[in-house]
């Protein structure tokens, strides 16, 4: 069973990615890695969401960073959403992370976080135990 999917929006975010992978790797926990964008392919995105066992969700997204909020509206299990820098520093990213509306609610990592993002994941799985 998969316990973390990591969700990133574009191939360009791989090496946030791989640094949220090799910490999750060191810990033996159990991930996924998907690239869906809320923007390219909605609708594969919100059937993996509606499918998948894991327990939590890491989303990493730069830009308008979209991702972490579309998965906290269609799901009930924790979202962490990682702002990667690319236009306007990163600040972009993590300010459309940060501003969920009531109700969607996101946890957000620093710029660039993927390490941060992992160990945050971890914790909530040890924390349900």
């Amino acid at each position: 069973m998969t316990d973390i999917a990591v969700i990133s929006g574009s191939k360009s975010d791989q090496a946030i990615v791989d640094r949220i992978i090799a910490r999750l790797e060191e810990n033996g926990a159990s991930y996924e890695h998907k690239v869906l964008s809320a923007h390219r392919n909605p609708k594969e995105l919100e059937e993996y969401i509606e499918n998948t066992k894991a327990k939590v969700f890491i989303g990493v997204a730069g830009l308008s960073a979209a991702l972490p909020g579309y998965i906290a509206s269609r799901t009930k299990k924790p979202v962490i959403g990682v702002p990667v820098s690319s236009k306007l520093g990163g600040l972009d990213a993590l300010l459309s992370i940060v501003q969920m509306p009531p109700g969607v609610p996101v946890a957000c990592v620093g710029i660039d976080g993927g390490e941060n993002a992992a160990l945050l994941a971890l914790r909530i799985l040890e924390s349900g135990r």
